[in-house]
């Protein structure tokens, strides 16, 4: 699109808090860090030296945290899967038991499906937060939610500047629950009915993402969301969709720098 792109690597980043300054001469920045703890960090020196960056710290730290994005949906009555968080081994156990098993139990910083388990009863369910305990105090955070009944499958939708534009099935890879396409799972172009649309254009608003990629399940009940990323990939979407989603993700970047 002719437009000028400089590469900054998280890596080599160094900004200079006193006096703000970081050696990056755009007004906008793009960050697409994977990594949670240098994508919060680096966004909030960023901003504080007066650069815009999609999407914000705010985006960041919300999204970022299951916990703090289930609050903050919950907070703007968005659906969201019943969820609940304990913070000591035996009120975990009493937790999932209150959900009801199967239940869900998820870091709440990670990505990938990583760290996450499927607890079939309280034997089980032992046996996981156990080995959490002697993990690193992040992960005695115990969040877990119910264990939503749906189709093989999860819902990927991707909003950018308060649009719609894309959206995938996500299912299981093999015999595992997870439908993270970076773990094995299919890609498969999904419809954007009203219902999703909207939806996901609340969740966005909810999380202050400008561009974000929105996780929803088909319940019994209607879409649940049940998460929002906002450092979001897309490169299994765009074969399946045929939409262009780097394409619009720059068009709107543009459209920052008019404003």
């Amino acid at each position: 699109m002719g437009v000028k792109v400089n590469l900054i690597d998280s890596k080599d980043l160094d900004v200079e808090i006193n006096s703000g300054q970081t050696g990056i001469g755009d007004k906008v920045v793009l960050q697409r860090c994977v990594s949670y703890f240098r994508n919060v960090h680096s966004t909030a020196a960023l901003e504080a030296a007066g650069i815009r960056v999609v999407n914000s710290f705010e985006s960041a730290w919300v999204c970022g945290n299951k916990l703090f994005g289930s609050l903050r949906l919950v907070k703007n009555g968005i659906p969201t899967p019943k969820t609940r968080v304990s913070f000591t081994e035996e009120a975990a156990i009493r937790s999932a038991a209150r959900l009801g098993y199967p239940a869900v139990i998820k870091p709440v910083v990670g990505s990938w499906g990583r760290l996450s388990a499927l607890l079939k009863d309280e034997d089980f369910a032992r046996a996981v937060i156990e080995d959490r305990e002697y993990m690193f105090p992040l992960y005695q955070i115990y969040y877990l939610q119910e264990f939503v009944k749906r189709p093989p499958r999860d819902i990927r939708s991707f909003v950018v500047g308060g649009r719609t534009v894309a959206a995938i099935y996500r299912y299981s890879g093999s015999s595992d629950w997870r439908t993270n396409t970076a773990r094995g799972g299919r890609a498969e172009s999904c419809k954007i009915d009203k219902e999703l649309d909207e939806l996901s254009v609340r969740a966005a608003k909810a999380t202050n993402c400008e561009i974000a990629g929105v996780d929803l399940m088909e319940s019994e009940d209607g879409l649940l969301v049940h998460e929002v990323n906002n450092t979001t990939e897309f490169k299994n979407t765009v074969p399946a969709t045929g939409v262009d989603i780097p394409k619009l993700i720059v068009e709107y970047l543009v459209s920052l720098q008019k404003r």
